[in-house]
């Protein structure tokens, strides 16, 4: 190692980072061992056990989740490397990362606010502790992450500012050619607009949406013989974020299409791959998603909405909550209980319900369907519902496969790409926040010098450019294994459980650094603000995404 003059440490980063990530593969598979021998019962992972040591098995959630994260910057870097692309805010950006979430593994890892987990709650002892502690490790966490480099990065950042990114992201040119026709969308018919679609909670116009539709928005990963584009789930990501990053409500109009979409991929009969899926690419339709009942949340085996067989027709009775963008579809993936002998999920069905569109002054003007507004913080744009089925009729050809039960095994399907897509948003609003803070830092003269000259305030914006850089490149790792057909429900989770914490981290201090003025309605972030909260709690709220995550690793995950 060599001091250069600025203060920074000249590290081999990819060579260290190797080596780091050994050690904590090492680290995580005895904290593997210490959690199984907490939870194993009779051989087997005891559901009431994994309950009961929470701390200990989201602990490892989240040990795997850095883990993996580090294993992917070491991957971005030598990308960038054998491109020729891995310049200095690239190497600072890594640097930071091995040096903060090394340190936070040895010291204690936040789950959230006021929680922290640490080696010793997984049952890791001092011994093995020491043990992983290698040479690089030490380097890393004494070098990587030090006032000069973070103070570099910053500088950095300064210069870069409107340029779309900080750092390479590791895509290729045609990708990148994509993001930055969605990011020429966003800026000039997004940007302008999404506060003040917030501030009157106003739906997105029908005139951007058909905008998106035109530019393939709806259709991304729709097989091309379906009417869509054909691409894969980066290419999601890459769409996702970007709109998301103008406002989240824009980036998740495109979830409602991808939901339905691979629901209707994964389950459908031909016959409705051929009806439904053109018209979800074209924008001519636009769907909604209605599986949560009011005192279900995620215990969807505890649905009681039920749908029973009449004729050539389901009807349809029972209370849906929570639903996203519903007054404007055109169709619901409707999940609804068709046996109610069968017991938690296996007696589920999903049906296809097509529905005229309302607006503000009749939301549903269907027969055996009601509703009213769920007010809400952020996340507006498409507007949040109760729904209210009375005898709604459905037809019968419109069950999701033509076989009764399989509801719940169709919706699992769905996750790998709806937890990837939520990280995608996530990133997405972090980016936003990360806008707004270092715009405001530059702009605001306290003291007599501008904020983003005192250092606490440049550490916040320096660790939120590093955390939605890691974050962001597990995600697109997730969408890589989806894209080659390789499970990935693990790594989807963990993209999702990173991503939800990043967001709320990167608009809580963009808002800190506007001081009172975050906190006036009139600042856009405010708004990040009210939309980052919610990312903890859809697709998976973190604690239950840190359970789904710790009963794969425990089950024989890696």
């Amino acid at each position: 190692m060599a001091a250069a003059s600025n203060g920074r440490i000249d590290l081999d980063l990819i060579a260290l980072g190797r080596e780091a990530v050994t050690a904590l593969d090492g680290l995580y598979a005895a904290a593997r061992d210490a959690v199984r021998a907490k939870v194993v019962k009779d051989g087997k992972v005891s559901a009431a056990l994994v309950d009961l040591e929470q701390r200990a098995t989201h602990g490892l959630a989240w040990l795997a989740t850095y883990v993996e994260s580090l294993r992917e910057m070491v991957d971005y870097s030598e990308r960038l490397t054998a491109a020729g692309q891995f310049g200095e805010i690239e190497r600072d950006i890594v640097s930071i990362a091995f040096g903060e979430y090394l340190a936070q593994v040895f010291g204690g890892i936040p789950m959230n606010q006021g929680e922290f987990v640490r080696l010793a709650d997984m049952g890791v002892s001092p011994e093995v502790t020491a043990a992983a502690r290698v040479p690089a490790v030490e380097t890393l966490i004494a070098h990587g992450n030090t006032p000069a480099v973070r103070a570099a990065l910053v500088a950095a950042m300064t210069r870069l500012e409107g340029a779309g990114s900080f750092g390479e992201l590791g895509l290729d040119e045609t990708l990148n050619q994509f993001r930055d026709e969605m990011r020429k969308l966003a800026v000039d018919a997004v940007l302008p607009f999404a506060h003040e679609w917030h501030l009157k909670n106003e739906y997105i116009p029908l005139a951007l949406i058909q905008q998106m539709a035109e530019m393939g928005v709806f259709g991304l990963t729709i097989p091309e013989e379906y009417g869509g584009l054909g691409l894969g789930k980066e290419s999601m990501c890459v769409v996702s974020e970007e709109l998301s990053r103008a406002y989240i409500g824009v980036g998740s109009l495109g979830t409602r299409s991808e939901i339905a979409a691979e629901l209707i991929l994964c389950g459908g009969t031909e016959e409705q791959k051929q009806e439904w899926l053109p018209k979800l690419a074209s924008g001519e339709i636009l769907p909604t998603a209605v599986f949560t009942e009011p005192n279900t949340g995620s215990d969807l085996g505890s649905l009681r909405t039920r749908a029973v067989r009449q004729g050539d027709e389901y009807v349809v009775n029972g209370n849906k909550t929570w639903i996203t963008h519903p007054v404007r579809a055109d169709l619901m993936t409707l999940l609804v209980r068709t046996n109610p002998e069968e017991p938690g999920w296996k007696g589920l069905s999903m049906l296809l319900a097509p529905k005229p569109r309302g607006d503000d002054a009749i939301p549903f003007p269907a027969e055996g369907m009601s509703g009213g507004e769920i007010e809400v913080l952020g996340y507006r744009g498409m507007k949040e519902y109760e729904i209210a089925f009375d005898g709604f009729k459905v037809p019968a050809a419109n069950l999701l496969g033509g076989v009764e039960g399989q509801g719940f095994k169709q919706l699992m399907q769905t996750f790998e790409s709806a937890r990837i897509q939520t990280a995608a948003r996530a990133i997405g609003v972090a980016q936003s926040a990360l806008d707004l803070g270092l715009r405001y830092a530059q702009e605001r003269v306290q003291f007599g010098k501008a904020l983003i000259h005192f250092p606490r305030v440049a550490d916040k914006l320096a660790m939120m450019a590093v955390e939605i850089m890691v974050a962001r490149q597990l995600t697109y790792f997730a969408a890589r294994r989806k894209d080659q057909d390789q499970r990935c429900d693990l790594e989807a989770g963990m993209a999702k459980l990173l991503g939800a914490r990043v967001a709320w981290a990167a608009a809580d201090n963009a808002l800190q650094i506007h001081g009172g003025n975050g906190f006036a309605l009139e600042y856009p972030v405010s708004r990040v603000l009210c939309d980052a909260r919610i990312l903890n709690i859809f697709e998976g709220a973190g604690e239950i995404q840190a359970q789904v995550i710790a009963r794969r690793l425990l089950d024989g995950g890696n």
